[in-house]
């Protein structure tokens, strides 16, 4: 008799979703509010755990599962919560809801652009308290004003949409933009440096990245125009709400709406008991629909994976049937990492991807790993991307995509090239596997040889005597462990590249100072 897959839902759900499993076949423990020691002592009985927000599965507790647990399900869209790379070195896949709650947070973001536009919390406060504050409470339309959207993916873009509904002038940025989805959409396509100009609203639909992390500060802030009002229900940390404080306090920024903050739960903080701030406790998908929508959908995905071995929404695996797995999987890793490193060297938005297998790989079905080279080329910039959505992403955003297969490799068994053209020029990233080993063999025509560690330097440098001895001394001072160091020639240039594995995330101020070494013209960190 065959055993039934066994999942615990630790976190609230509706109770459709626990009937899904068991209509599937699957037997369902519920079981909420468990404390760490609690579901460490209880993970390795299951073979499946559903979560939201509340349930944090640490790298400590994916160890307690002991090779047990098979997926984790998040209903939402943000795996914050979860440790990605424990789950992926454990053999878990990590999936989560991508589209179930993007209406909801884009009308809690209207909301709050409201309430912030006419002080409704502060004037509902003031008449429960008897008082009747009529000519204080002088309000702002929202007609005609100008509403600044950064990041126009699946939630700004309908907030974009309402927006415009309401007879605001939208004006968006974001990197992945294309000119034909902005006019498709409505809305402007501007600068980052527009936005803070003309904005009279400014509303953030970023994902937390190195690149956007405190990105309104006393700096940006002072970009602004004068009484400007900022909301945000994102991701904490975009905003340094110490900054936003002392702009309210000035009254260069008029007011704020903010549903998440860089400390959840968020029990003290420096913005809260201000007049001109609206908070909610990170109720962007507290809706019936949206939480509806997103419990039975982790139930059916997880299901589908427990029973079927199908893969959907995976945010570390491909979509890939049972028979392809075996084949593909050599492969897989290398498709990722090419794809992330590309995303990560290209500094412009890209106009077209050029994807090439030659030899062994080009007799296999190489979709799912084309989705993996786009959703590894996507995640620096945008949250929530998975190899099912990465394509259709791709597309949204004008990036014209070609495949191409050769029998024969003119050098190795197996190669897969990245070229990724944009308006400067094209960047080539080409690897191929040793045994089960990625390796990256070649940048933009540079022979290398070198695999990929979690955090890495890419250097750019005049070939001249003494760059290595100094970039040595400046790790070593930094107490910064060099892990790999790979060297290429840039033929007849007198330019050379490094790759360098080291053993720890690097900070900007180091990165600043090896920019600042003799001969170096261009230093990038990655992260894998």
């Amino acid at each position: 008799m065959t055993t039934k897959p066994k999942v615990l839902i630790s976190d609230q759900m509706s109770p459709q979703a626990e009937q899904i499993f068991k209509d599937r076949g699957v037997d369902v423990t519920v079981k909420t509010g468990l404390k760490p020691e609690e579901l460490k002592d209880m993970i390795r009985n299951f073979d499946g755990l559903a979560i939201r927000s509340a349930t944090k599965v640490t790298a400590e507790i994916l160890k307690m599962a002991g090779g047990s647990l098979k997926v984790i399900g998040r209903a939402g869209i943000g795996v914050d919560n979860v440790d990605i790379p424990a789950a992926t070195s454990s053999g878990i896949v990590v999936m989560n809801t991508p589209y179930g709650n993007s209406i909801t947070t884009a009308e809690h973001t209207i909301a709050m652009m409201m309430a912030l536009a006419r002080q409704l919390p502060s004037a509902n406060a003031s008449t429960h308290a008897g008082k009747w504050e009529k000519s204080k409470y002088m309000g702002q339309e929202l007609f005609g004003k100008t509403l600044g959207v950064i990041g126009c993916g699946n939630i700004g873009s309908i907030v974009a949409d309402r927006a415009i509904g309401l007879k605001m002038k939208v004006i968006a940025y974001d990197p992945f933009l294309s000119a034909e989805r902005a006019v498709e959409l409505g809305v402007e396509k501007v600068d980052l440096e527009d936005i803070f100009a003309r904005a009279d609203f400014i509303t953030l639909h970023t994902p937390k990245t190195e690149h956007t992390k405190g990105l309104i500060n006393k700096f940006t802030i002072g970009k602004m125009k004068k009484g400007v009002r900022i909301i945000n229900c994102a991701r904490g940390g975009l905003v340094v709400e110490q900054d936003l404080k002392a702009a309210l306090e000035s009254g260069h920024v008029a007011g704020a709406a903010l549903d998440v903050f860089e400390e959840e739960p968020a029990k003290s903080n420096p913005l809260f008991g201000m007049e001109n701030v609206v908070c909610t406790p990170h109720l962007g998908a507290a809706t019936v629909e949206a939480q509806e929508n997103v419990a039975l959908q982790v139930a059916e995905q997880m299901a589908d994976f427990l029973i079927n071995g199908a893969v959907s929404n995976a945010i570390n695996m491909p979509s890939v049937s049972a028979e392809d797995a075996p084949k593909l999987k050599p492969y897989m890793l290398l498709a990722e990492q090419l794809g992330s490193f590309s995303g990560q060297l290209v500094q412009e938005p890209p106009t077209e991807i050029k994807i090439t297998y030659e030899g062994n790989v080009a007799a296999l079905n190489t979709k799912p790993l084309t989705a993996l080279v786009l959703a590894g080329f996507l995640k620096p910039s945008m949250e929530g991307v998975n190899i099912v959505s990465a394509p259709a992403k791709t597309k949204e955003m004008g990036i014209d995509l070609s495949e191409t297969k050769k029998d024969k490799s003119s050098t190795y068994q197996t190669l897969i090239s990245v070229t990724v053209v944009t308006a400067s020029g094209s960047n080539v990233v080409a690897g191929t596997v040793f045994g089960e080993h990625p390796r990256i063999v070649d940048i933009n025509g540079v022979p290398v040889e070198a695999g990929v560690g979690k955090n890495m330097l890419y250097i750019v440098n005049a070939d001249q005597p003494g760059l290595i001895g100094s970039l040595g001394t400046l790790l070593g001072d930094a107490n910064i462990n060099i892990a790999d160091f790979t060297l290429g020639r840039i033929s007849g240039k007198k330019k050379a590249i490094a790759l360098i594995s080291i053993d720890e995330k690097i900070s900007e101020g180091i990165v600043d100072k090896i920019a600042k070494l003799p001969h170096v013209e261009r230093v990038q960190a990655l992260e894998f």
